[in-house]
């Protein structure tokens, strides 16, 4: 693969990509993108975890379904595809939705998360299932014209942003428009957060979250302090207003 010639990549980032595990939770509008890029840049393995079917007012944006795939469940029409794009990448799917009592078993043995979901409850999930285990996350959320990418590791975390699941959650995929391509920008860059934690190469967005205006182009940077910085640092330090964000 010609990114093996990249400075700071090489042969070395390569064989790490090939070694790692990432799990996918959420194969829809950021999942999907995210998993095309991931595979085809070398990742060894993949598991696709989410429990929904492929409808018709997915395919704007679910870029690995096709008319033909419409009621077909998700993680077997998403590994069908990547098997044909990717054939040296192992696909493991789990047709499941994530619980407080199968969250730690279903996320574990993995290197990477890619948190693609779309609701605050499964979020939190994974932001807790993960920070148990000891395993970083690429996460992404996009709302109509809108995106947020990040990354959540040992220092801060979603909790850091969002303590507790907002009483009324906003996040329904059906409860509004979206902009396909915009969740294409937000879902390639968290495939990148991705690939920087799996290969070591680069440094991740953790610590800030980089925020997208789809109408204007433009992208501006939020800080989020981790609970051991803020307890060391004044209280005028900015959280990210993560809410109201969905794939």
């Amino acid at each position: 693969m010609r990114q093996r010639t990249l400075a700071g990549f090489g042969d070395e980032g390569q064989r790490a990509l090939a070694e790692a595990s990432v799990a996918i939770v959420g194969v829809g509008g950021l999942g999907c993108p995210a998993a095309l890029y991931l595979a085809a840049a070398g990742v060894g393995r993949i598991t696709l975890i989410d429990s929904d079917t492929v409808s018709v007012t997915n395919l704007h944006r679910q870029v690995l379904f096709g008319p033909d795939d419409v009621g077909a469940r998700k993680v077997d029409a998403a590994a069908r595809r990547l098997a044909a794009i990717a054939p040296h990448c192992e696909v493991m799917v789990m047709p499941r939705r994530l619980s407080t009592a199968n969250a730690a078993e279903t996320l574990a043995g993995h290197d990477v998360i890619v948190d693609a979901t779309d609701t605050f409850h499964a979020r939190l999930l994974i932001d807790d299932g993960a920070a148990g285990l000891g395993i970083p996350v690429a996460w992404g959320a996009v709302q109509g014209w809108h995106g947020q990418v990040t990354a959540f590791g040992a220092r801060v975390r979603l909790r850091d942003a969002f303590p507790e699941e907002p009483e009324f959650d906003l996040d329904v995929c059906d409860s509004g428009p979206v902009m396909g391509t915009v969740c294409g920008q937000v879902a390639t860059a968290m495939a990148t957060e991705a690939i920087k934690i799996a290969s070591g190469a680069g440094s991740t967005l953790e610590g800030r979250i980089e925020v997208l205006d789809g109408r204007t182009g433009r992208w501006r940077s939020l800080t989020v302090r981790g609970s051991e910085e803020l307890a060391d640092v004044a209280g005028d330090d900015v959280r990210s207003p993560v809410g109201g964000t969905r794939a």
